[in-house]
């Protein structure tokens, strides 16, 4: 306890009476170091009580989801406790809002919401983090039948033929041959490995190889030199999708850019009309009324000092008051749609992933919307969990698909900019987010590699692109989405043409998609039909006709 209590100072803590006895059953310094730490980067205060914990319990919980079983086992009764109160208030509150459809508690749950402190970062961290993502990595591969022989690179022996070696890639050249040459590593040792392009299959796959992939390479040789003969990533599959029991939907938006010169206010405030259920019919209503979820995949807000001289591109110049304008649009949203949102590179948090939630530090009016939940980038949500497994939904802003896109032969020859779909079933392929080391600013975790895919999602959805796409891989459903600013200066030079105003709708009981176009603009007090396409390719059979748009007429008027 005496160390407990040290550390607390240390760290320039103070304690109530009642956190004091429960870091005293506690009896577990390095778990009191975590909550603490986590605590803090949610609160932003020194000052560590109960009531502060019971006040900020939907915004703390999620940051545990990260401890292991153990840890989560000895925290169970204390947040229990806590939590007893604030389920009662949400039940008494929904019962007042019977015109409101009544949602069940824990229809969705935050399985993972990555927060890590900043702190001063040494080779030891990055050398730890790396050897996490190869283990899980490995383990991954280790389960495939095609590496067979699978035998550790210090275990070679000499001119041995048709075995597997699993490696992390820390080197590729072209020789003078034109071969490639790689170096692999594993936790014993390193090898050269040629890839022949004689090979003309396995020479093609190769092309897609970067820094820091761990891959399975069936090959023959010797403990100096390596050729390979086939090679297999850890790849995501998904047997069976989750479907919910119900006939509910789900929204998909990114890159608001709310503060921006360019910001489509108008066409955002129609898509608010829609979902609010402003001057819709009967029918629309229903639909409506069936949306329980909207995910907002980063950039909320412009920021402000995003890039060099960007306040001359600001309509809004304090990124507070960006915020404060962005809540106001929120609060219009019917309360039984569970908004969840991750950060980008734009929002009022660090760039380094994973990024922390968005807190009150700089978007207080954020954090007081009951139905808003705050996430880090990347997390993974699952909706309709209450009964049985639900549907996991994997959101990432998507800052490492730039780099992705520039290194990878097939993407940059097919424009995956304007196809990030492309780019998705890539980081999907090697079970990692941002694969090399430089694709994105990131932090090291000597426990576990946050940027990982340690589950295979039902839907993984991006943003940062400005695209819409959505495309199917390996029954995982794609959604990259489509932006409300309209093109900059730095887009056009780079030749890229931004899709905006374009809402995906999940049917999250039969998996089809549609898309909702909210470009058009209004004209003499219309509200303009919302336009709806089918996705090709990803609509299921069995769907029925998703009723969707605003039908013409005058504000204010009935049809």
């Amino acid at each position: 306890m005496q160390d407990i209590l040290k550390l607390f100072l240390e760290k320039g803590f103070l304690l109530d009476g009642e956190m004091l006895n429960f870091f005293r059953e506690l009896q577990d310094e390095e778990l009191a170091k975590e909550i603490i730490e986590k605590i803090a980067i949610v609160s932003n205060t020194k000052l560590i009580t109960k009531d502060l914990v019971n006040q900020n319990v939907d915004k703390i919980k999620p940051l545990f989801f990260e401890l292991d079983s153990k840890k989560k086992r000895v925290l169970e009764k204390f947040f229990v406790n806590i939590s007893i109160s604030v389920e009662i208030r949400k039940e008494v509150e929904e019962d007042q809002k019977s015109s409101e459809p009544k949602i069940l508690k824990n229809r969705f749950k935050i399985i993972s919401s990555p927060v890590l402190p900043s702190r001063k970062l040494e080779v030891k961290d990055f050398v730890k983090h790396f050897k996490n993502r190869y283990i899980f990595l490995r383990d991954i591969l280790k389960q495939r039948k095609e590496l067979e022989s699978l035998t550790s690179i210090d275990k070679i022996s000499t001119n041995r033929r048709n075995f597997s070696v699993i490696g992390i890639v820390t080197d590729k050249r072209v020789t003078k041959n034109k071969n490639l040459l790689l170096e692999i590593e594993d936790l014993t040792g390193k090898v050269k490995l040629l890839l022949n392009q004689n090979k003309e299959e396995l020479f093609e796959k190769s092309k897609e190889i970067l820094l820091d992939d761990v891959i399975g390479f069936k090959c023959s040789g010797s403990r100096e030199f390596l050729f390979a003969n086939d090679l297999f990533y850890p790849d995501s599959f998904l047997n069976k999708r989750s479907k919910s029991k119900e006939e509910v939907y789900a929204l998909f938006i990114s890159d608001i850019h709310l503060g921006s010169l360019n910001f489509l206010e108008n066409n955002f405030n129609r898509f608010i009309d829609w979902v609010s259920g402003k001057n819709l019919n009967s029918e629309n209503k229903r639909l409506i009324e069936k949306i329980r979820y909207l995910f907002i995949v980063g950039d909320s807000v412009d920021g402000v000092g995003a890039y060099p001289g960007q306040e001359k591109d600001l309509k809004i110049k304090d990124i507070k008051k960006q915020y404060e304008k962005l809540a106001e649009f929120y609060k219009k949203i019917p309360k039984y749609i569970s908004i969840i949102q991750c950060a980008g590179q734009h929002d009022a948090v660090r760039v380094a992933e994973p990024q922390p939630p968005i807190g009150e530090d700089f978007a207080e009016p954020l954090c007081s919307i009951d139905n808003l939940y705050l996430v880090s980038n990347p997390s993974l949500i699952e909706l309709e969990s209450y009964e049985g497994e639900g549907i996991k939904v994997l959101m990432y802003h998507g800052a490492s698909m730039h780099a992705v896109i520039n290194e990878v032969e097939e993407l940059r020859l097919n424009n995956a900019h304007s196809t990030p779909a492309m780019a998705v079933k890539h980081l999907l392929l090697r079970r990692h987010l941002a694969p090399s080391h430089g694709n994105a600013v990131y932090i090291p975790n000597a426990k576990k590699d946050s940027m990982l895919i340690t589950e295979v999602p039902d839907v993984i959805t991006t943003g940062d692109l400005h695209k819409l796409d959505i495309d199917r891989y390996n029954n995982t459903l794609i959604i990259s989405n489509s932006c409300w600013q309209s093109i900059t200066a730095y887009e056009e030079k780079m030749g890229n043409q931004p899709d905006y105003c374009k809402v995906p709708i999940l049917n999250l009981k039969t998996g089809a998609v549609k898309i909702l176009d909210f470009f058009e603009e209004e004209e003499d007090g219309d509200v303009k039909d919302v336009e709806c396409e089918e996705v090709e390719g990803v609509k299921d059979d069995k769907n029925k006709k998703i009723v969707c748009g605003i039908e013409n007429r005058k504000k204010g008027e009935e049809k």
